[in-house]
């Protein structure tokens, strides 16, 4: 006995599955748009963090790092570099950026250059700042590793 489907059968699987995809889909959004403010730590913008995001995109940043996988794998994923380089001290966090980016270009051999943006101090100290409020965000658990 062979059974076969028909156009009926064929157009209650179509619409069914879609459907059921559609259900799944909305059912993600939703749960996804209710942990947002759980996860995000936006009440913890402040002018600073907003100047230092300004900066990071006029000085086209992500053209060689990423931030949460997002950019460019040129350079270092930085997510997570306020962890790396300031151990949880946001003045030792600040100081460094401040020693960094003056210090750039560095000149050793077989290292890329990052280029010298002559910000002032304040500005080192918002791009700092964002980077700080960056690392603060639940982004489970990424990068997978500390060195990014």
């Amino acid at each position: 006995m062979t059974e076969r489907i028909t156009k009926n059968m064929a157009r209650n699987i179509y619409f069914g599955g879609s459907l059921f995809a559609i259900l799944i889909f909305a059912g993600l959004t939703l749960d996804t748009v209710k942990q947002i403010p759980h996860r995000s730590n936006d009440d913890q913008i402040t002018h600073s963090v907003a100047n230092g995001k300004n900066l990071w995109e006029v000085n086209n940043c992500v053209g060689c790092h990423t931030i949460m996988g997002e950019g460019a794998y040129y350079a270092p994923e930085l997510a997570n570099v306020f962890d790396r380089r300031g151990g949880g001290d946001e003045e030792a966090f600040r100081s460094y950026m401040q020693g960094w980016m003056a210090a750039q270009p560095l000149g050793e051999p077989g290292r890329r250059k990052m280029p010298q943006f002559n910000l002032s101090e304040e500005q080192v100290n918002d791009l700092a700042n964002f980077l700080i409020w960056t690392s603060r965000i639940d982004d489970n658990e990424w990068p997978p590793n500390i060195e990014g």
